[in-house]
């Protein structure tokens, strides 16, 4: 009986993978041309904006793109940062794309040497420190750099280069607080370690920094390794964009070979069905799309659908959690598309368009 839902959920997920989950063909153009809208509405929106900022004076008083003229746009800088990085890939990955000439001109206004060499001062100012943005934001930063590293154009390598001394200054800082970090951050939104470790060690192996990639994967071994029974069932808190524990497991795949992973995800994820059942992760919903905090929600049926796609990426095809692994992807998929697709609330349209491009582009791993 084992095998047969075995083989029934295996064709059940080939079905799902070709239908509207999935989109192909006319309907995909138009999916992706909606992210790119959403980015190109809100990257040079200054207003409404959530700043943090450091002020230790009545001179520090400034606007948004006074204190970040390249990333002021977007509601917050990280957020700003991530829809840079969705334009990129979008006129990366798809150059018939009916909106590439808007998106090129966009990039040239934001990725100026007096931009970025703004951007820099601000890092560099008294009192912002080493933990403006982190890890969250800088970790999407170097999604960013990773994209035009991995786009052979002249915009790409002429925008890389612009943005070079602002990934050093970021390098920098991180590398500086990772022999620190004593402990892992377990949260369902922007301190957690877990997602934004994977968006830079994968950084790492693009940029080939050896150096950095060797701390960071040491730091994530010795903060992470032992970990066991993570309480899924606790899962989500009422504001979750990311899940602790699929995030974690999502992170270890990254550094274990296949057989190491499988031991530890059965350690660290024992309650993963074997049945091919579909509804062992309930689907979140968001009942008031203009709270900021409430519509986190839509991003974390996005983000733990790419997650659990990276999970089965981690495990052969053949293991008994593949289906369910796979069918809960592709529930929470539709969820996550379905509300980036239709009407949205400005606190959710000015971030979740990257979420639903970052799992569309199946830009999570590395092939891709």
């Amino acid at each position: 009986m084992k095998v047969l839902n075995f083989l029934l959920t295996l064709l059940l997920l080939i079905s799902v993978n070709t239908s509207a989950n999935q989109p192909t063909g006319s309907d995909k153009p138009k999916i992706i041309s909606r992210f790119a809208e959403l980015a190109l509405d809100c990257v040079h929106k200054e207003y409404p904006n959530i700043i943090k900022h450091m002020m230790t004076e009545a001179a520090d008083v400034k606007t948004p793109k006074q204190l970040y003229p390249a990333f002021y746009g977007c509601f917050d800088w990280h957020s700003s940062v991530h829809g840079h990085w969705l334009l990129t890939r979008i006129v990366h990955k798809y150059p018939d794309n009916i909106y590439y000439k808007d998106i090129i001109d966009t990039l040239n206004k934001s990725f100026t040497d007096a931009n970025i060499a703004g951007e820099l001062t601000y890092l560099n100012r008294p009192g912002t420190g080493t933990s403006f943005e982190r890890p969250y934001g800088l970790a999407w930063f170097l999604q960013l750099t990773s994209e035009l590293r991995e786009w052979n154009s002249t915009e790409a390598k002429q925008w890389l280069a612009t943005l070079k001394p602002l990934e050093d200054k970021i390098v920098a800082n991180i590398a500086t607080w990772l022999p620190k970090l004593a402990f892992p951050i377990r949260v369902g939104e922007h301190s957690q370690t877990a997602f934004a470790f994977g968006l830079m060690l994968d950084w790492s192996r693009v940029a080939n920094d050896k150096k950095f990639e060797k701390l960071l994967v040491s730091r994530i071994i010795k903060l992470y390794g032992d970990d066991y029974s993570c309480p899924l069932a606790y899962e989500p808190s009422g504001q979750d964009f990311l899940s602790p524990c699929i995030a974690e497991a999502d992170l270890m795949r990254r550094v274990m070979s296949k057989e190491q992973y499988s031991s530890w995800l059965s350690d660290f994820l024992p309650s993963i069905p074997v049945d091919g059942s579909d509804s062992w992760l309930i689907i979140a919903k968001v009942v008031d799309k203009s709270d900021g905090k409430l519509a986190h929600l839509d991003g974390l049926n996005l983000s733990r659908s790419w997650m659990l796609a990276g999970i089965a990426a981690g495990l052969d095809k053949t293991d008994p959690r593949y289906p369910a692994i796979m069918a809960a992807a592709a529930n929470h998929k539709q969820a996550g598309i379905s509300a980036v697709i239709n009407d949205m609330h400005y606190m959710g349209s000015h971030w979740l368009g990257s979420f639903a491009t970052y799992l569309e582009t199946q830009r999570g791993f590395s092939s891709n």
